[in-house]
């Protein structure tokens, strides 16, 4: 096996780290604001947190051909394409929240999901370049870039809102402000990579599996399965946790601060994710990710105290980490380099679709399937437990296979 030089996959590790910490504030920032905000603007209170919906729909949309630039062109011109689309996502955040338009609010929401493409490849590019043995570290410490977004995004939204004295949602222009700085800093950033585009198919190697065969993969359709379903039921919560804490008497702040732990829940582990996965393998670590997911919902439903808040959404983010990161490590080693382009995107438009489906889902059960927020956050938390079947059974059933293919051999 060909030896990968770590060097330049550290550096690139480390500037993928800096994008994820600043770039990656402003989607903590706008999921704190976005569903409050469509609260106030949206005519249609089911609907509030459609601006939400629609940064992952068009996160689920933008991720086949942002991917296939990245395949022709490599991450870099990808990645500052993702950067201009959230800078034009947020310029017009700006401008509909000073109007008023809860249309225009959405249009910038879809732009901004350009943007949550290209950081959803930011694991994937940690990898390009590293070993073998590197590939699960380099992704966790990508990952664990996301701890100071997690203080930064909801502290911006704390400091601005708690001194705001309008009670309009111009409140929030500021945080879209700021969103269009880190964007700018983003695309400087990323002048820095140096990760070469992916070699062409030889005549010997070819093109690689068609997404159909990629999918019939067991390894490549539970590592989807895992993915989406992680992904999908962390948004699924989330999305409605702004709603729900304001709803049941706190405050903006205390919502920024809930937001807070859970995105410092997501990526703090990650700085040893990938040595327990290493150590005990990935599908164990999945595993417990699919536990502690179900252990959030638990919390979740004993009541709406600010500590039920706080500790349902500190499980709720470390459920994510070791579930979502285990699940890109299986996928990361599951297909060829000719197979990189085509797996990628259609895994990400697998895994964003669910995530829309979610954040949508979350605003109606939020405001529309119970008659007061209690009842409401309750009927989110409920709504994981099919998903967590799915996903578990999958994986119990990888595992069985693999261990029957020996003695089948044999």
């Amino acid at each position: 096996m060909t030896q990968v030089d770590d060097t330049r996959a550290k550096r690139n590790v480390a500037v993928l780290v800096a994008a994820q910490a600043f770039l990656g504030s402003q989607i903590t920032m706008m999921f704190v604001v976005a569903g409050l905000a469509g609260q106030q603007l949206s005519p249609i209170a089911c609907l509030a947190t459609l601006p939400i919906s629609l940064i992952v729909f068009g996160s689920m949309t933008t991720a086949p051909w942002l991917s296939t630039i990245m395949q022709r062109f490599g991450r870099k011109t990808g990645f500052i394409l993702g950067a201009l689309g959230g800078l034009a996502g947020a310029a017009i955040g700006v401008w509909a929240l000073s109007i008023g338009s809860f249309w225009l609010f959405l249009v910038g929401s879809f732009l901004t999901g350009i943007y949550m493409s290209a950081q959803g490849f930011y694991r994937f590019a940690a990898a390009d370049t590293a070993s073998d043995a590197f590939r699960p570290k380099a992704i966790s410490y990508v990952m664990a870039g996301g701890l100071l977004s997690a203080i930064i995004g909801p502290q911006v939204v704390g400091y601005v809102t708690a001194g705001a004295a309008d009670a309009t949602v111009a409140r929030y222009i500021p945080i879209y402000w700021v969103a269009m700085g880190f964007n700018l800093l983003g695309m400087a950033l990323f002048l820095l990579l140096d990760i070469p585009k992916p070699p062409a198919p030889s005549a010997t190697d070819g093109p690689g599996r068609t997404r159909s065969e990629l999918l019939r993969d067991p390894r490549i359709a539970v590592a989807v399965i895992c993915a989406a379903v992680s992904y999908a039921l962390m948004n699924l919560v989330m999305t409605s946790t702004p709603l729900a804490v304001v709803g049941c008497g706190y405050t903006e702040p205390d919502a920024a601060d809930v937001v807070t732990v859970h995105v410092l829940a997501m990526f703090a582990p990650s700085f040893f994710t990938g040595h327990l996965i290493a150590r005990f393998g990935v599908e164990r670590i999945m595993g417990l990710g699919l536990a502690i997911l179900g252990g959030a919902g638990i919390v979740a439903l004993q009541g709406v105290d600010i500590a039920n808040f706080y500790w349902a959404l500190f499980l709720l983010g470390l459920g994510w980490n070791f579930g979502f990161i285990g699940a890109t490590t299986m996928l990361a080693g599951a297909h060829s380099p000719q197979e990189r382009g085509r797996m990628q995107g259609m895994n990400d438009l697998i895994v964003f679709g669910c995530v829309t489906v979610a954040s949508l889902a979350s605003g109606g059960l939020m405001n529309c399937a119970g008659g007061d927020p209690v009842e409401g956050w309750a009927a989110v938390n409920i709504a994981m437990v099919p998903f967590l079947v799915l996903a578990g059974g999958s994986l119990i059933w990888l595992v069985m296979r693999q261990r029957a293919l020996p003695a089948l051999r044999g």
